[in-house]
């Protein structure tokens, strides 16, 4: 919200508070003079110094904030709930704090004004912030300080109550939502929808653990980046109007401010991607570049980790006859861990985890940055690692060439997928994936061979695949996710295009499209799509359609069900071959795109022959003989932001 911008939200934005015990004037119940006594906490002010207690109003709810931000002009809320004098305060800076009395408010300046109280209490980083210098400081402000700088004292009467709230509002707000370059905004009517609302749900999404901390330190360090190259961009703009001079120099100083403007447009589209919920992982962020290898045993030895739930003379018998004992065993070392964490932790450079049957908890992340091989001994129903406890992840691969097989992985309490591809290889082999919040994820860079497996449960998508990975999915089931298979296309020249293999995949019952593919809207497609943010085919056949031909047919042809169930299938057949190949279509046209837009760059650079080896750097397709079944959008989708 900006001082002066119009805070109603359009009639088409569906207020979530509505379906909350949150009424829209829920802010209001703080202080109402109908209720005797104050309903807000109280705190101790931080200090040596015995000053009185404030009001406690830092940890509102999400509904509280939004109530108060999404109907009002910022100084026009102020102004209808600030009482406008006879109250006291702590005035904070980052060098004193003091105990004031307000006498006024300057609701369009948002300052109050003030006057030291009595008796004079105040305590500084420095000793000669004594009385009669904070009186200078006042006069030199002309006794008004600006409103967020104020902490309420704490009252029982409830007669403040909604004086202290109105300032925990405004300040959270130039603390938490506010940005410098929000004054460029041109339409005031949208600002709440398009800034204080993403930004707002963000914080609280920050606050209750829903956003990876990796994410969280990226959007940190782009909105500092952001803020000193628009600090930048301001000072050559204002160098460049104080002078009607039509120098070389000017003529310098437009080329740097333009060259800062489009790279403060880029950081503020990177981030408005984290700030939408929807479009938050598009933004793909290394987290664990720095994730170093082990490598080789100083030794060079290659060790055997057994990891038994309980260790059995039949059982040692079958291990070392089937997995300890190869050809060459004279000199294999084998060690004996609790868990398979620790196992894993203990790895080197070509080691092996063996994990025998039995359902093990965990409290940890995987973090795999050398090439090694785990393998559940058994089926995978028969070998569980279950993630216990919060935290971000639950499998991370940066190695070489890791390998996992014969395992089902079950996921809680997790903010980013159940497994992470960052760098290097990553095989996945006859395992099951039970997820919580998105399935796999396979960054740029990395490269995914999924085969025989299944994963079902993901809140986002079973399978991300981000531009310049390599991903083959081969013979897996894919299920009962918010999106089958998530394709990420940027189509931008720091990015390649992924290549990507789909053979013979059973991808159902998900709750949008079996496979969507995200990327950038062309101005010509934002004008065809009309406002609709999602495009796609129609759903595949399902079970009613497939009742529905039989009956059809059987009216025509009574008695002849062998052949109508045969004329049903060839139908369902050739649904399929056609999902397919539609896939296979618009991501290779995708491909096409993108080269299109490399060679206009490299043409533009002044290069008019390119390299055949670069210019061919398409996206690399085979969809062949997937299954798509029930789900709900259908078989391909297009989402374009």
């Amino acid at each position: 919200m900006r001082t002066g911008a119009a805070m109603s939200v359009q009639e088409h934005l569906q207020r979530e508070d509505a379906e909350s015990d949150w009424s829209a004037d829920s802010w209001s119940d703080y202080g109402s003079r109908d209720k005797p006594g104050t309903t807000l906490g109280r705190t101790v002010p931080d200090g040596n110094v015995l000053f009185p207690d404030i009001f406690h109003t830092d940890r509102l709810l999400f509904y509280e904030r939004f109530s108060a931000y999404q109907d009002y002009i910022l100084a026009e809320y102020l102004e209808k709930v600030l009482e406008p004098c006879g109250w006291q305060a702590i005035w904070r800076t980052d060098v004193f704090q003091v105990l004031v009395g307000v006498v006024g408010v300057n609701f369009p300046a948002l300052k109050a004004v003030v006057q030291l109280s009595e008796p004079f209490l105040c305590e500084s980083q420095d000793s000669s912030f004594t009385q009669e210098c904070m009186q200078e400081l006042l006069e030199l402000k002309e006794h008004q300080i600006l409103l967020q700088e104020l902490w309420v004292v704490y009252d029982e009467s409830g007669e403040f109550d909604q004086t202290a709230l109105a300032i925990e509002h405004l300040r959270f707000f130039y603390r938490c939502i506010w940005r410098t370059w929000d004054e460029e905004e041109e339409d005031e009517f949208d600002y709440f929808v398009r800034c204080v609302e993403p930004r707002l749900r963000l914080h609280y999404d920050i606050l209750e653990q829903r956003v990876p901390s990796g994410l969280v330190l990226d959007y940190q360090n782009l909105l500092s980046q952001c803020e000193k190259l628009y600090e930048k961009f301001l000072n050559v703009r204002n160098s460049i109007s104080s002078n009607d001079s039509d120098s070389e120099a000017e003529n310098v100083s437009m080329v740097e401010g333009l060259k800062l403007y489009d790279k403060v447009e880029h950081l503020k589209q990177k981030l408005k991607l984290i700030e939408n919920p929807l479009l938050r992982y598009v933004f793909g962020y290394q987290k664990y570049g720095s994730l170093q290898a082990k490598g080789l045993r100083p030794t060079g030895a290659k060790v055997i980790h057994v990891v038994p739930w309980t260790m059995t003379a039949n059982l040692l018998h079958l291990l070392a006859r089937e997995k300890l004992c190869p050809e060459s065993c004279e000199d294999l070392e084998i060690q004996f861990h609790r868990d398979p964490l620790a196992a894993v932790n203990a790895c080197y450079e070509g080691d092996r985890v063996i994990i025998c049957p039995g359902h093990y908890f965990v409290d940890g992340v995987f973090s795999i940055a050398d090439s090694v091989e785990l393998e559940g001994y058994g089926l995978p129903d028969d070998v569980v690692i279950e993630k216990q406890g919060k935290g971000d992840n639950f499998f991370d691969c940066t190695g070489a060439n890791i390998k996992i097989s014969n395992l089902k992985l079950v996921q809680h309490g997790a903010v980013e997928g159940i497994l992470n591809v960052h760098h290097g290889k990553t095989t996945l082999e006859n395992c099951v994936l039970q997820c919580e919040t998105t399935g796999i994820t396979v960054r740029t860079s990395a490269e995914l061979l999924m085969k025989n497996s299944d994963l079902y449960g993901a809140k986002g998508a079973g399978v991300e695949i981000y531009p310049g990975s390599s991903c083959s999915l081969l013979h897996n089931g894919i299920h009962h996710c918010k999106e089958g298979i998530l394709i990420k296309n940027f189509l931008d020249e720091d990015y390649e295009v992924p290549k990507i293999t789909m053979v013979h995949n059973m991808i159902h019952n998900n709750d949008g499209y079996g496979v969507v593919l995200v990327r950038p809207a062309m101005p010509s497609e934002m004008k065809d799509a009309s406002g609709q943010g999602t495009t796609g085919n129609t759903q595949p056949t399902q079970a009613g359609d497939e009742t529905a031909c039989a009956e059809g047919s059987r009216k025509e042809q009574p008695g002849c069900v062998t052949d109508e169930l045969e004329l049903c299938k060839r139908a369902e057949t050739s649904e399929q071959t056609e999902n397919n190949s539609e896939i296979a279509n618009v991501l290779g046209a995708t491909s096409v795109k993108k080269r299109q837009i490399h060679k206009k760059r490299l043409s533009e650079l002044g290069f008019t022959e390119a390299d055949d080896n670069l210019m061919s750097q398409e996206m690399f397709v085979s969809v062949e003989g997937n299954q798509f079944k029930w789900n709900g959008k259908g078989s391909f989708g297009l989402f374009f932001f």
